[in-house]
C-alpha cells in the first residue's frame, strides 16, 4: 500500500491543499472563538453595575444605568404608532368612537372622557390630563381619591413604605400630586438588590391572603404573571378596612368569574355609583385582565403574561426581556410565533375574526343597555314607585356588569374568547329580561306608543343629552395643567435632587 507520505511526494499539490485546508479550519476555530470571547466580553460589560441606589428608587433611568438594554427597550413604550384593528398604543377618544358609552356612563367620571390608554411611560401623564381627576386649583379638591394613583408609579411603593398603605391612600388625588411624578417602570416589579421579581402592592398579597393563597412560594414563571395582576385586575375602594379611607381592594373572596365577583358586591350592596338616567346601582368593572387570562387556555398550559407581551430578546449575545410591554400583535415573531407554526398574516386574520364575533354582541349588549337607561328615565318620569323598579334597576346592574367587564378588558376576546362570549350571551338575557319588565311596568303606567330616544351619533350630542357641560370641564383641565403641574414638577425635582444614588465608579 503506498503511504500518505509517498503519496504526497508523488503528488505535491495534495501536500499544498492539505496545508490550505488546515489553515481554513484554524481560521474559523479562531474566529469561533474570538466572538465567544468578545460576547462574553459585552454579556460582562452589559450587567456591571454603574450606580448604587435603593429600593425605593422612583427614577427609572437611574436603574436604567445599570440595565441599559431593558431601560432602551422600555423607552419604546412611548411609541404610540401602533394601531390595531381594536386599538393598540395608539390614543384613541373612545367616547367619540362609541358615543352610547357617555349615555351607559351617565353620572360618573367616565362619561366625562375616555382614552384608549398608551404605553406605561405615559401613566402619570395620562392620569394628569384626564378629565376624571377633574382641575383641582386654589384649594380645590379633585373629585377622585389618593387610591388613583395606586397604578401609576414606583412613586408610590415609596410612598406607601413612609406613611402605610392606608394613610397613602387617603385623601383626594391632587394632594400627591408633587410626589407622583415617575411613570410606571422599574421599581414597581423589581427587587434593587437581586433583580427578582416582587409583588410591590399590598391589594394583590391581601386579596391572595383572604382566599387562603400564599403568593410569597410562586413561581418565577408565575411571577412574570402575578407583577402584571397587581394593576391588570378588577378592584374596588372598599371604605370598611379603614374608616374614611377608600382602601384598595380585589373583589375575589367569592372567586375569579363575574358572576362571583357579582355576587361579592352585592352581599355587600356596594355602587360604583347612581346612573343619572335610571337612578340603578352601578358597577364599573375596571380592567380584569387576569381574571380573564385565568380563564383561558393560555393561561391553562402555563404561559404567562410576559411571554407574549414581554418576549425574550437577544442583543451582543445577552438574552434578555423586552420591556416595551405592548400588543403582541406588533411583534408576532417573537411573541407568537415561538409556539405557533402558522404565518404572520394568519395569526393577525384569527386574532380579528374572534374579536369581530365578539364586538358584534358586545355593541348588541350596550345597545339594549342605553335603551334600558332611558326607558328605565321614562318609567320614572311617569311615576314608578321605588317597589316597581327594584328588579328592573338590579337587571340593568347585572347587565351593564357583564358588558363593562368585556369591554374594559384589555384583550379579553383574545385572553379567552370562549369566557368573553359566555358573558356577553348572559348580559344580552339579562338586559332583554330587564326591558320586558319595563314594557309592562310602561303600559301600566299609560305610556303605550315607543319610547323616544335621544340624538347621541356624536360625543358631544351624547354629553349634552345627558346635562354635561363639557366645555367647561376642557377649559378648567387646561388652566390646571398650565398652572399647577408645572409648580408639581418643580418641588419634585427639588426632592428628587437629594435622593442617594452612589456611582460604583468615583
Amino acid at each position: 500500500m503506498n503511504s500518505f507520505s509517498n503519496q504526497i511526494k508523488q503528488k505535491p499539490w495534495l501536500g499544498w491543499l492539505l496545508f490550505l485546508a488546515t489553515l481554513v479550519v484554524v481560521f474559523i476555530i479562531g474566529l469561533l472563538a474570538s466572538s465567544i470571547m468578545e460576547r462574553r466580553s459585552e454579556a460582562a460589560y452589559a450587567f456591571t453595575p454603574q450606580v448604587q441606589y435603593d429600593q425605593f428608587e422612583p427614577r427609572n433611568d437611574i436603574w436604567g444605568k445599570n440595565f441599559p438594554m431593558e431601560f432602551q427597550s422600555y423607552k419604546k413604550t412611548s411609541d404610540t404608532l401602533f394601531r390595531s384593528k381594536y386599538n393598540g398604543s395608539a390614543m384613541i377618544d373612545m367616547l367619540e368612537v362609541d358615543p352610547r358609552l357617555v349615555v351607559l356612563w351617565a353620572g360618573y367620571g367616565f362619561s366625562k372622557d375616555y382614552y384608549q390608554g398608551r404605553g406605561h411611560s405615559y401613566a402619570v401623564e395620562d392620569i394628569r390630563n384626564t378629565l376624571r381627576t377633574g382641575a383641582p386649583m386654589e384649594g380645590g379638591k379633585s373629585p377622585m381619591p389618593n387610591t388613583c394613583w395606586s397604578c401609576k408609579s414606583p412613586d408610590v411603593p415609596r410612598l406607601m413604605n413612609e406613611m402605610g398603605a392606608a394613610e397613602f391612600y387617603r385623601g383626594t388625588w391632587e394632594t400627591r400630586g408633587t410626589e407622583i411624578v415617575n411613570s410606571i417602570g422599574c421599581g414597581d416589579c423589581h427587587d434593587a438588590a437581586t433583580m427578582e421579581l416582587q409583588i410591590s402592592r399590598p391589594a394583590l398579597k391581601e386579596a391572595f391572603e383572604r382566599i387562603g393563597k400564599n403568593n410569597t412560594n410562586a413561581s418565577h414563571q408565575e411571577m412574570r404573571s402575578l407583577v402584571c395582576a397587581q394593576c391588570h385586575v378588577e378592584y374596588y375602594f372598599s371604605k370598611s378596612v379603614v374608616e374614611d379611607v377608600p382602601y384598595l381592594t380585589f373583589p375575589w373572596d367569592n372567586g375569579f368569574s363575574v358572576e362571583a365577583m357579582e355576587d361579592y358586591y352585592d352581599d355587600i350592596a356596594f355602587a360604583d355609583w347612581t346612573h343619572k338616567l335610571s337612578r340603578a346601582p352601578m358597577l364599573k368593572a375596571q380592567h380584569p385582565d387576569y381574571e380573564i387570562y385565568m380563564t383561558g387556555v393560555h393561561a391553562s398550559r402555563g404561559v404567562s403574561c410576559a411571554d407574549c407581551h414581554m418576549p425574550f430578546m437577544s442583543e451582543g449575545g445577552q438574552k434578555y426581556t423586552d420591556h416595551h410591554i405592548q400588543s403582541p400583535l406588533n411583534n408576532v415573531a417573537n411573541s407568537c410565533q415561538v409556539c405557533h407554526r402558522e404565518e404572520t398574516d394568519q395569526l393577525i386574520k384569527d386574532v380579528y375574526e374572534r374579536q369581530d364575533r365578539i364586538i358584534e354582541n358586545r355593541d348588541k349588549l350596550e345597545e339594549l343597555l342605553v335603551r334600558c337607561h332611558v326607558e328605565a328615565k321614562l318609567a320614572w318620569d311617569l311615576g314608578a314607585a321605588e317597589g316597581q323598579m327594584t328588579a328592573i334597576l338590579q337587571d340593568i346592574r347585572h347587565a351593564q356588569w357583564r358588558w363593562d367587564y368585556a369591554a374594559s378588558s384589555h384583550g379579553g376576546s383574545f385572553h379567552s374568547p370562549v369566557e368573553i362570549s359566555r358573558v356577553i350571551g348572559t348580559g344580552i338575557n339579562i338586559a332583554q329580561e330587564g326591558r320586558i319588565k319595563l314594557s309592562r311596568l310602561l303600559y301600566s303606567l299609560g305610556h303605550t306608543g315607543e319610547v323616544p330616544y335621544p340624538n347621541i351619533s356624536s360625543k358631544a350630542e351624547a354629553q349634552a343629552f345627558i346635562g354635561m357641560d363639557a366645555a367647561t370641564l376642557k377649559a378648567e383641565k387646561e388652566q390646571f395643567l398650565q398652572t399647577v403641574i408645572p409648580d408639581w414638577d418643580r418641588q419634585a425635582a427639588e426632592r428628587e435632587a437629594d435622593y442617594p444614588v452612589k456611582s460604583l465608579f468615583d
